[in-house]
């Protein structure tokens, strides 16, 4: 308990702000998994409210596929079975000035055990026409245009 709150504290005060300021532009990925039981993986962090799609930031020397497939085997233990499709790149500027999140969608996987880790408290699969309370705005919308709900809008 006490690494979680180290976690979130350090996260917030310190790495967001550097990550922000030491670069003019961010990017990270998001992935929609979609089950073919009609559901969609979702993560709740252990430093933010919410419901959230799997997904972080690109690393220095990192494609932003290989992005996405780390994050969802770290944040959810779940192994891509194929590659995941692009559905966009989104400006995130509401929230984070200069952010960018690539996000895509993936239907073949694994699942392997979760585990709870230092920053996310749990990930499961939610049904498609009754996503948990807290799911944000903005994965409420990715997840309706990966369905073809809705069409597309290039804003987080």
């Amino acid at each position: 308990m006490l690494k979680r709150v180290a976690f979130k504290a350090v996260s917030r005060l310190v790495l967001q702000p550097y990550y922000r300021q030491a670069r003019g532009m961010t990017l990270g990925t998001r992935i929609v998994v979609l089950s073919p039981e009609g559901g969609v993986l979702l993560v709740r962090h252990t430093y933010a409210p919410g419901w959230l799609l799997p997904g972080g930031g690109v690393e220095r020397g990192e494609t932003v596929v290989a992005a996405a497939i780390r994050e969802l085997r770290e944040e959810a233990c779940i192994h891509a079975d194929a590659p995941p499709v692009l559905m966009g790149i989104y400006l995130n500027d509401r929230q984070f000035p200069g952010d960018h999140v690539a996000c895509f969608v993936l239907r073949q996987f694994r699942q392997m055990p979760f585990r709870p880790t230092a920053e996310i408290a749990e990930a499961r699969f939610h049904d498609l026409t009754a996503l948990p309370e807290g799911t944000t705005a903005g994965t409420r919308r990715r997840i309706a245009e990966a369905c073809g709900q809705v069409p597309e809008v290039w804003d987080w």
